[in-house]
């Protein structure tokens, strides 16, 4: 690792560099440039989830830390290769008014003609895609779920603010409901009358499968709160009798159905390596993330 204090953008660049030739990789492949806006206290752990995810998506990852912004500029950064990362990567501490123009440090270290994506692990600004940052992707990563306080109300707040390229790890965290759910009626052909969702009490993502199993069935569907964690239940009633998924410790679900014997279905609740990894594979516009954050707020306006 390449130490900087007071430094710029173009030292920091011809650390990148310096950094390459150490390691004997001229040439690093990478596919994107992830940048990555975090409090100091919640860095290492931020870097360390990107740094799991470069094995599967190489990247030049930016760790962005915005200080105090009073008083005299400053930049500092860590720059390195290898070491466990799929790329290359650089830890960014901005402090006095150069916090207020991140942006000009930031954009002269994306690499050219690749995608730009900006990850906010814990608390997102109220307009991801009107932040000075989040302008320069063209995917937003939010976590509704990691904020310090009212998640429910921070979902409600990014769905209302929502612009393509938009996406939370609270979405991310359904996929593999949703594809179990799609596969359930699949098998069972059958029209729905009636859904429920029984998950914890705060819990974004329970929230956003209210609303895509509304938009999806059109049909009614009730939210009921469990012990967790996090999602513990699915209902879906038919005139054959309901279609359930059911899972109490965050590991194995039971899958029960009209006629058929129960189940055991693996449905692990992932971790943030997993879950940005997954994000980092689909770069357009999620339609369907797009049609439930309307959903969404239509469900609260009407409640």
């Amino acid at each position: 690792m390449i130490e900087l204090e007071n430094t710029t953008a173009s030292a920091i660049a011809a650390a990148f560099v310096q950094a390459r030739e150490r390691a004997g990789s001229p040439a690093m492949g990478m596919v994107m440039t992830l940048i990555i806006v975090v409090p100091d206290d919640d860095a290492d752990a931020a870097m360390a989830v990107a740094q799991q995810a470069s094995h599967e998506h190489p990247a030049r990852v930016l760790g962005v830390i915005l200080g105090d912004g009073r008083g005299t500029g400053s930049v500092d950064a860590r720059v390195g290769t290898g070491d466990g990362w799929g790329g290359e990567t650089a830890l960014i501490r901005l402090r006095g008014q150069v916090v207020k123009y991140a942006e000009s440090v930031v954009l002269p270290l994306l690499l050219p003609d690749s995608p730009v994506v900006v990850w906010w692990p814990t608390d997102p600004p109220e307009h991801p895609s009107e932040d000075p940052l989040g302008a320069l992707a063209k995917r937003r990563i939010t976590d509704a779920s990691a904020v310090n306080r009212g998640k429910t109300t921070k979902m409600i707040d990014l769905c209302s603010a929502y612009s393509p390229g938009d996406t939370d790890l609270s979405w991310t965290r359904l996929t593999a409901w949703r594809a179990l759910l799609a596969a359930a009626l699949d098998q069972h052909p059958l029209k729905v009358t009636r859904a429920s969702v029984s998950a914890e009490r705060v819990s974004p993502s329970a929230e956003l499968l209210v609303a895509w199993l509304n938009d999806r069935l059109r049909v009614p569907v009730e939210r009921h709160t469990s012990e967790g964690p996090g999602i513990t239940e699915v209902m879906m009633e038919t005139r054959k009798g309901p279609i359930t998924i059911s899972r109490s410790d965050g590991k194995l679900a039971t899958f029960s159905s009209p006629g058929r014997p129960d189940r055991p279905v693996a449905l692990k609740r992932r971790g943030l390596p997993e879950l940005l990894a997954e994000e980092l594979r689909h770069l357009d516009e999620d339609d369907i993330y797009a049609a439930v954050t309307k959903r969404l707020l239509h469900l609260e306006k009407n409640q």
